[in-house]
């Protein structure tokens, strides 16, 4: 009976809430005109967001939960009218953001990515690759190192290095029982993390797009050695890794992974690991198709830069042509040329007929379906938040209050990006409101300017990080082909736990501001507080 309960009780509260939230739309007494200032711009903007995330961590149910947020934030932007409720949820949500060119563009990479997969696990490249892992890879902290190894070379797009990292290690570190939580803990730890200190990579070219005066890269270089979450967190996951600890819910899906149980519960990818492998499979047959599709996006993404047209500042000019390009029309065309090859590739190996190939279509949309949802309903419920004006209420309490207290600006510019990030689900939002509001306030030249630029992009890929709502979150989910709330719990205690040494070293840089000392102390101060949680830990039976 009490298995019963534990299990119904999270459907009673979802339903609750949502009769609750329904009941409201259709009774309240409708308020002003849609798009009035009652809610806009004020703490209620941050509302629906922390409903989704609430709801995802207290249910594990994923996709009700952020339905439930955007139905909030049509609630208030509305002025709790039903008509105009359903109006904004459905046609300035939903059907907006899969209107928008550059989200289809990062959704038929998605689904490309899981045609990819499925043509690799059918021509047994997948499982040839994991036989020779089993070989030359001999424990899982090997296993877990060259996983960490492939996401830091991979830096070019989180995108991108989520769905590829993934789909080649997944071989890998299933032969040596490392659970799927952790391993797409790795994928995302190494996605947003590693791409905020790769000068060359999508995003440096967005943070680079929000200073003026073109000095935009030279600022993103000198704020590296300050980005003390992403460069903590690459800290953290080597520590755990060489320590052979792990702790909170993890520990446990780690203990379940040795024993047999990758998934430590439910496995929404099951279908896609249906497919029967060739036995004929090579390695060549999943590494030319990585290398391939590695090629041909940095090729997409320099092209859609300007790298080719002779009309366009980025001609010839690798750099410029990252800062101008756009990541879903590169790794969109990038990723169809590379479809195209492998399938040419695969036809000229006769590893499958080519019908066989064009069901693996279907198959590999499936396996995506998932993650397609979700990052609909994230996109919704940001939009939701974007009415609302959340990025105007925190950039004026941000603004008014950014002259006090200078030595400890940057540890708050850093929780203020931390909690805008995890609440909107995106880091390159809060690069938009809150670097700007720090170059107006701190000049380029000044030191403790470019200390809280960093801050303002470690904080936003700490959220990020967080976040459930999070599309690079969503992404590494799918990558790893684990449960996406399963993913976000575990996830969680590591990302505080590198938030709150990161916090303390900004403390600390804002006094010293000289990032040869900051950085050090920053870095012993993690691996100090790892080697004491696995102390406290070392007792605890999972």
């Amino acid at each position: 009976m009490k298995l019963s309960t534990r299990k119904t009780l999270p459907t009673i509260i979802m339903v609750a809430i949502t009769l609750i939230v329904l009941c409201i739309a259709a009774f309240a007494t409708p308020g002003a005109e849609l798009g009035t200032e009652r809610f806009y711009n004020t703490p209620w903007a941050l509302l629906p967001p922390v409903i989704a995330i609430t709801l995802a961590l207290v249910t594990k149910e994923v996709y009700s939960s952020l339905f439930v947020g955007i139905l909030a934030g049509g609630l208030l932007y509305s002025n709790f009218s039903f008509e105009g409720t359903i109006l904004h949820v459905f046609n300035d949500g939903i059907v907006s953001v899969l209107s928008d060119s550059y989200n289809v563009g990062i959704l038929v990479f998605l689904v490309i990515l899981g045609v990819m997969v499925c043509l690799m696990n059918k021509a047994g490249g997948s499982a040839a690759f994991g036989r020779w892992a089993a070989k030359n890879i001999k424990s899982r902290a090997g296993a877990q190192l060259a996983t960490i190894a492939l996401g830091i070379l991979i830096f070019i797009d989180d995108y991108f290095n989520c769905l590829t990292v993934g789909s080649v290690m997944r071989p890998v570190t299933d032969k040596h029982n490392v659970s799927r939580a952790k391993l797409s803990y790795l994928i995302d730890a190494t996605a947003a993390p590693v791409c905020i200190i790769a000068p060359i990579s999508s995003w440096a070219a967005a943070v680079s797009s929000y200073v003026e005066d073109g000095s935009g890269l030279t600022l993103f270089i000198k704020a590296i050695p300050f980005n003390y979450y992403a460069l903590l967190t690459i800290t953290l996951m080597i520590g755990l890794v060489l320590l052979k600890t792990d702790f909170g819910p993890m520990g446990k899906c780690e203990c379940n992974a040795k024993n047999g149980d990758l998934f430590s519960g439910k496995n929404p990818y099951a279908s896609a690991e249906a497919t029967e492998a060739n036995p004929n499979g090579r390695v060549i047959d999943l590494v030319l198709p990585i290398i391939v599709l590695i090629v041909a996006c940095v090729t997409g993404m320099i092209y859609s830069g300007g790298f080719f047209d002779p009309a366009s500042e980025g001609y010839h000019n690798i750099v410029t042509s990252f800062s101008g390009s756009d990541a879903s029309v590169g790794l969109m065309l990038g990723s169809s040329f590379a479809l195209v090859i492998t399938i040419v590739f695969y036809q000229l190996r006769k590893l499958m007929s080519f019908s066989e190939m064009m069901g693996m279509l279907p198959e590999g949309f499936k396996a995506m379906v998932p993650a397609i949802l979700i990052l609909t309903c994230a996109w919704s419920l940001k939009s939701m938040t974007d009415s609302l004006g959340a990025g105007a209420y925190v950039a004026s309490a941000v603004k008014s209050s950014a002259q006090s207290f200078q030595s400890f600006l940057p540890a708050i510019v850093f929780l203020i990006g931390c909690f805008l990030s995890f609440a909107t689900g995106t880091s390159w939002g809060t690069f938009g409101i809150l670097i700007p509001i720090t170059l107006e306030v701190f000049p380029i030249t000044d030191p403790i300017g470019v200390i809280c630029v960093s801050a303002c992009m470690a904080g936003a890929v700490c959220g990020d990080h967080c976040s459930p709502i999070s599309d690079t979150t969503i992404m590494a989910s799918a990558g790893a082909q684990c449960d996406h709330v399963m993913h976000v719990s575990t996830q969680l205690p590591y990302a505080i736990t590198c938030a709150a040494v990161s916090f303390v070293s900004y403390i600390i840089a804002g006094f010293v501001r000289i990032a040869w000392i900051c950085l050090p102390i920053a870095i012993a101060l993690m691996l100090l507080t790892l080697v004491v949680i696995k102390k406290l830990d070392a007792k605890r039976a999972y």
